[in-house]
């Protein structure tokens, strides 16, 4: 079985070429299709819309290497929408489908010596996902079935409890000639990351963290740099002309996870300055507390509050940008703020519940509530009252099924009542909106896995 497993992948050569290694060889695989029925999933539709249906599938085939001071990864992944390619198309992909990729290939090399266990120094350099704390910052955005990886290095400091990570990254289109000028456009009908913008020109960040008894405590700050652009008129039409120079962003707070006996409490505060992608100067925040109580073995419920800074004033921005980290974790399932659709950099007050009960070995039930508010005022239509700052009220109910160690179910429900301000011009701009959303999905995924030893 394994023969068959290997036979029919190129993962075949890269097995033979590590042989003489003599390390630990595992391959791995994942299938995953997700069927959605979008009726205002990531914004209110306008009224007489009808709703979306589909289903998305992601295919990963996976391979890692483990020997004397060195651990080999790659992944590669293939993501499409059934239908979307004719069925005898000769192309692996397009500029404007998400198709096959290379989502990681790195190498973590170990520098100190193998003997010692109390300490470690090691660099890991390559195509890599990016993942730390609650992945509200830095995450991998697992559920977008695209996943989000960078092209970075890594020195990794770890010592008993505590652990310093020092990275960077420098992003260019091509082998230039000359000059480091980027252009941050990505190619197809998707943006650089998710929350809208351009990808980042170059990236640094300094993570310390402490492993407390059941959670941990860290510190981050990371530096972001965008490329700067002046816009020329062609045909009439603006068009950005990317320059060499850079604007610089950063971003600096603090972490806290750990459980007590059964209560688990959660905060985090962060504060972002410099200059964001458009040069506009930046003073913004996040403040985010929440706890979870574990009433019996199998149930916890719990609440908290999300608030993130926006509006501006004067030439100055508070919208907080969460970097690239996974928003469809935090701020509902329906993926209204922090995602791909925009609401007008108005900042964000999120008041939620939460709940999750075991039921079994093998069901997952949750249930969760979501109240959304502006977190600064938003704009007066002329002749018009001030519109609340209200956004509205958001449900998500969701149940996974562990069939087996490799195969799952995951099925969902989410609607989300909008008020008028939420579709308004200043905010997602959906005229004559509808006043109730839904989104419902099914999810199948399938993860074989495989060890090798000489």
């Amino acid at each position: 079985m394994k023969k068959m497993f290997l036979g029919g992948t190129p993962v075949l050569l890269f097995c033979a070429w590590l042989q003489p290694a003599y390390g630990q060889l595992s391959i791995g695989a994942q299938l995953r299709t997700r069927t959605e029925l979008r009726d205002g999933q990531g914004a209110p539709l306008p009224k007489g819309a009808d709703p979306a249906i589909f289903t998305s599938q992601r295919t990963r085939l996976s391979a890692g290497f483990s020997a004397y001071r060195i651990q080999l990864g790659i992944t590669l992944q293939d993501v499409r929408v059934w239908g979307q390619d004719a069925s005898t198309i000769n192309r692996t992909t397009t500029a404007n489908n998400n198709g096959l990729l290379l989502h990681e290939a790195w190498a973590d090399i170990l520098l100190t010596d193998t003997s010692s266990h109390r300490q470690r120094l090691s660099v890991k350099i390559g195509r890599q996902e990016l993942m730390y704390d609650d992945s509200r910052l830095l995450g991998n955005l697992d559920w977008l079935q695209q996943g989000r990886r960078h092209d970075a290095v890594v020195l990794k400091y770890e010592q008993d409890s505590w652990m310093l990570h020092v990275a960077g990254a420098f992003n260019q289109n091509k082998e230039n000639a000359a000059g480091t000028i980027y252009d941050p456009t990505a190619p197809g009908n998707y943006t650089g990351n998710t929350n809208g913008g351009n990808s980042y020109k170059s990236m640094q960040y300094l993570y310390a963290g402490k492993k407390l008894a059941q959670g941990n405590v860290s510190f981050l700050f990371m530096a972001d740099q965008f490329s700067r652009y002046h816009t020329d008129s062609i045909n009439n039409l603006p068009v950005k002309t990317w320059e060499g120079p850079t604007y610089n962003r950063m971003t600096t707070g603090l972490y806290f996870n750990n459980t007590f006996q059964r209560i688990t409490l959660t905060g985090a505060a962060y504060y972002q300055f410099g200059k964001n992608g458009d040069g506009q100067s930046l003073s913004a925040g996040l403040l985010s507390a929440a706890f979870q109580y574990a009433l019996t073995r199998s149930f916890s419920a719990g609440a908290g509050v999300d608030y993130t800074s926006g509006g501006s004033s004067g030439n100055k921005s508070h919208a907080f940008d969460p970097l690239y980290g996974t928003p469809h974790k935090f701020w509902g399932n329906m993926d209204y703020f922090y995602v791909a659709s925009g609401f007008g950099n108005r900042g964000l007050q999120d008041y939620y519940i939460k709940t999750k009960l075991k039921a079994g070995n093998k069901w997952v039930l949750q249930a969760d509530a979501h109240e959304f508010f502006s977190a600064s005022t938003l704009p007066v239509a002329d002749g018009k009252t001030a519109p609340t700052r209200r956004f509205g009220t958001e449900a998500d109910l969701t149940a996974t099924f562990t069939l087996t160690s490799i195969i799952s179910f995951e099925g969902g429900y989410s609607h989300f009542w909008n008020t008028n301000s939420l579709a308004a011009a200043g905010v997602k701009n959906i005229p004559d909106a509808k006043s109730n959303s839904n989104w419902a999905y099914l999810m199948i995924s399938i993860r074989p896995s495989f060890l090798f030893h000489p």
